[in-house]
């Protein structure tokens, strides 16, 4: 990376531009600068997730899911740069394989509610989505590596099955859509 902050009031994107990693200055409403605000918002909501309780391995992936979306938005700060590699997908596919393991096969559409934990990683998946959106956006104007979509596209699935998890926690479950079909079978 370029200059590390060393001062946060440098008043340099007072005119409506920001630097990137390459010390090049770009609109703020660029779509690299959207990209890059909307992993930024992901990476905060993770840190809103991580103060719920939840299982130790649990914490660590997402512990490590924040320094990998902190790569991610370095790689989209420097154009033509790589940060996050092909390993970080491989945690994803393998905690992903791990989890829905132990989950019970879907009947129906799942609400995102139950335990605040599970609420909020559902956030989580949603923004991961509204992230990857940016991305795709951003790679149909300029060339990207796949890897930053792929992550945010494979990050926005293992959310929704560890809100699963979560909601299982201390016993609870998944809050089902009360679908037409559903009200008919209990009828």
């Amino acid at each position: 990376m370029a200059n590390r902050l060393t001062q946060i009031a440098t008043r340099t994107g007072d005119d409506g531009t920001t630097g990137l990693g390459d010390n090049r200055r770009v609109s703020k409403n660029s779509l690299r600068v959207h990209a890059m605000g909307e992993v930024d918002e992901l990476n905060s909501h993770m840190g809103v997730l991580l103060c719920e309780d939840m299982p130790e391995t649990v914490r660590h992936l997402l512990v490590e899911v924040q320094h990998q979306l902190f790569n991610l938005g370095g790689e989209l700060s420097i154009p033509g740069f790589e940060l996050l590699k092909a390993d970080a997908l491989l945690l994803l596919d393998n905690a992903l394989a791990e989890h829905n393991a132990v989950l019970p096969k879907l009947q129906e559409f799942i609400l995102p509610a139950g335990s605040r934990a599970a609420s909020l990683a559902h956030v989580c998946r949603t923004v991961a989505r509204r992230a990857e959106r940016a991305v795709v956006a951003l790679g149909a104007e300029e060339a990207l590596n796949p890897t930053p979509r792929q992550y945010l596209n494979r990050l926005s699935d293992l959310m929704f099955v560890l809100a699963r998890v979560l909601n299982r926690m201390h016993g609870g479950d998944d809050v089902y859509w009360k679908s037409e079909r559903m009200k008919a079978a209990d009828a």
